[in-house]
């Protein structure tokens, strides 16, 4: 495949996750799960898994540094570019229509409902590439008991999600130095 080809596969591949996921970023995962993973075999569910993690432990939203990781996988600084552009350009677009016809719609009830209704569908995306991707993950008693109090944790307080992140980062870096050092 020439390089113009790749770089349009990549572009309009994202382009067409970007258009076609409501939701955000926790919604695309599922896509990029089925797109990039199952059909286009891109990167492997391994590589996947790395990609949720690096994404939210890095800033700025999961679907570009997704896209922007998956597109330098595949070809580089352009593969990059090209996926990163592809991903954003249909918000953007869809910002820019709204903006422009706000006040026309903001009364239609056909379309409040119709929203409504991807609200809705938006859930269902991210526990099915959660349910998918869960599969890959092995579940011990020290991850497990982590999981399951940050979940106790971020749903029944408001302590900061990104400061949980780092606890259970720096929690579980420090457990398995210990665990090393007494293996060994």
């Amino acid at each position: 495949m020439n390089k113009f080809k790749t770089y349009a596969d990549i572009f309009f591949t994202f382009f067409k996750i970007g258009l076609f996921t409501f939701g955000g970023g926790y919604a695309m995962i599922g896509v990029m799960q089925k797109d990039i993973v199952e059909k286009k075999k891109w990167i492997d569910e391994d590589t996947m898994l790395e990609l949720i993690t690096i994404s939210e432990a890095t800033p700025g939203p999961f679907a570009i540094n997704g896209a922007t990781y998956i597109g330098y996988h595949k070809a580089k600084f352009l593969g990059s570019l090209f996926a990163t552009l592809g991903v954003v350009l249909p918000s953007f677009i869809v910002i820019l229509l709204v903006s422009l016809f706000l006040q026309a719609f903001s009364d239609n009830v056909t379309l409040q409902n119709a929203l409504a209704g991807i609200g809705a569908g938006v859930p269902v995306l991210i526990f099915h590439a959660l349910f998918k991707l869960s599969k890959k993950v092995k579940i011990n008693i020290i991850n497990g008991l982590l999981l399951l109090t940050a979940f106790l944790v971020s749903f029944f307080t408001n302590f900061s999600v990104v400061l949980l992140l780092i606890l259970t980062a720096i929690f579980a870096l420090f457990y398995t130095t210990v665990e090393r050092r007494f293996k060994a």
